[in-house]
């Protein structure tokens, strides 16, 4: 195990402990510890101002203990385990166990149509889909895409949820969700279609001064992860829209990792209720709604 240091805002450097088969460059090229030390380290320096709730005790980063790595592709460093130690001259202290992985995005993808019986007994992109019959800016039979797939972390073989992804080099929306999306239903997300509704709801005077990211934290007590999630609307076809209807059942072929489900708008708070990133997606989509902004 090796150590080394890296600069504070005190005149205390912070140790840094290792484990045995990450090395120092791995670690502070990881983009997600990057992104960590830096916004802590500013919420830290808030502390500075007279009327923060820790300035007469501030609390400083002493030291970081890195437990474990994970890799993926063999090089590339996904997910770390560390407990950053952090405490005040008091010897107070703050819960440091930290799961890193850096961001992700989803969607909410709408698309209305009156029924989905599909649903009755069962989505960070929020993708919407409403028949082209239907009067615009009205909220009628609108659906959404949820993903189907085994979530181990969380001991399911079949979560529903949002689908999750990233934006490609050319800005179209991409991963395993948006490839099964895509193969099932020919739809492919174009970047400027996009609507980032976690930036639309988050002011800059809806929180602190603090440098936090823009996006929803599913689990902050444990884990650095923050999810934008962005919206997609798109009016199809009512035949199109039926007969998508018929084949996203959400049931899954013999061995098959991923599928989708169509679920009515208003009834993603049930299907989606074991996702946060599907009742987040529903909050800012009706929290915006009323404000008027989408």
């Amino acid at each position: 195990m090796s150590t080394f240091t890296i600069p504070n805002r005190d005149p205390e450097e912070v140790t840094v402990n290792l484990c045995n088969n990450l090395s120092k460059e791995q670690l502070l090229s990881f983009p997600a510890f990057q992104t960590w030390l830096s916004t802590l380290q500013h919420s830290l320096s808030g502390q500075e101002g007279t009327s923060h709730t820790f300035h007469a005790a501030p609390y400083k980063l002493r030291s970081i203990d890195i437990q474990a790595v994970d890799f993926f592709g063999g090089k590339r460093v996904g997910f770390v385990k560390f407990q950053a130690h952090l405490s005040n001259d008091q010897g107070e202290r703050l819960p440091g166990s930290v799961f890193l992985r850096g961001g992700s995005v989803g969607m909410m993808v709408i698309a209305p149509y009156a029924s989905c019986p599909i649903c009755a007994d069962n989505p960070l992109w929020q993708l919407i889909l409403q028949p082209d019959d239907v009067p615009e800016h009205t909220e009628d039979e609108k659906q959404v895409i949820l993903t189907i797939q085994p979530r181990v972390p969380a001991g399911s073989l079949a979560m529903a949820e949002l689908p999750a992804g990233m934006l490609d080099d050319s800005g179209t929306f991409a991963g395993g969700a948006a490839k099964e999306i895509a193969e099932e239903t020919g739809l492919e997300v174009p970047g400027k279609d996009l609507l980032n509704m976690t930036e639309l709801a988050i002011s800059p005077s809806s929180g602190t001064n603090e440098n936090l990211q823009r996006g929803v934290y599913p689990s902050p007590g444990g884990c650095d992860e923050f999810i934008p999630i962005f919206l997609w609307q798109k009016r199809v076809p009512r035949g199109q829209l039926q007969q998508w209807q018929g084949k996203l059942t959400g049931l899954r072929e013999h061995g098959e990792k991923i599928t989708l489900m169509l679920c009515p708008l208003n009834q993603l708070w049930k299907h989606g209720g074991r996702d946060a990133k599907s009742l987040a997606a529903w909050a800012l989509y009706h929290g915006l709604k009323q404000e008027g902004k989408i």
